[in-house]
């Protein structure tokens, strides 16, 4: 008899890399999450991979502890291009932010530069990398 070990839901991995990334956006451990939730870290990880479905009230309580509505976790989700909800919003061709803001660079940098106050300074520093990239990418 073989081992049955069922791939993760492409949803489910997808609704626990945007927990990952907003728990990471707010620099909040795995830890601290399941501690808010009254769960360990080790369940946190398995959200977070897909390997454990969320349940609703559970990703009810992880989008208020997050400050993001339960939508968020769902945005550019496999398989909803049906359904047409996004209005004027941006095509799904955006993921480079969500590829960009899931790498550990990505959030250092992101941290980083919101915690400079002065206007032009962000703005040289948003000026520095475009020329650094070679281009004038708006």
């Amino acid at each position: 008899m073989t081992e049955n070990k069922k791939k993760p839901n492409p949803i489910d991995v997808h609704v626990g890399s945007r927990i990952r990334l907003r728990r990471n956006m707010l620099g909040m451990s795995q830890e601290k999450l399941g501690e808010s939730l009254g769960i360990t870290f080790q369940q946190i990880q398995k959200y977070e991979k897909g390997t454990n479905r969320v349940g609703a009230s559970r990703l009810q309580a992880i989008s208020s502890i997050l400050g993001v509505p339960v939508s968020f976790f769902f945005e550019d989700a496999p398989g909803g291009e049906a359904v047409e909800t996004r209005g004027f919003a941006e095509d799904g061709s955006a993921t480079f932010v969500v590829d960009f803001l899931n790498s550990a660079e990505g959030i250092q940098l992101n941290r980083a530069f919101v915690q400079i106050s002065d206007p032009r300074v962000r703005r040289k520093i948003l000026e520095l990398v475009k020329t650094l990239a070679g281009g004038s990418a708006e």
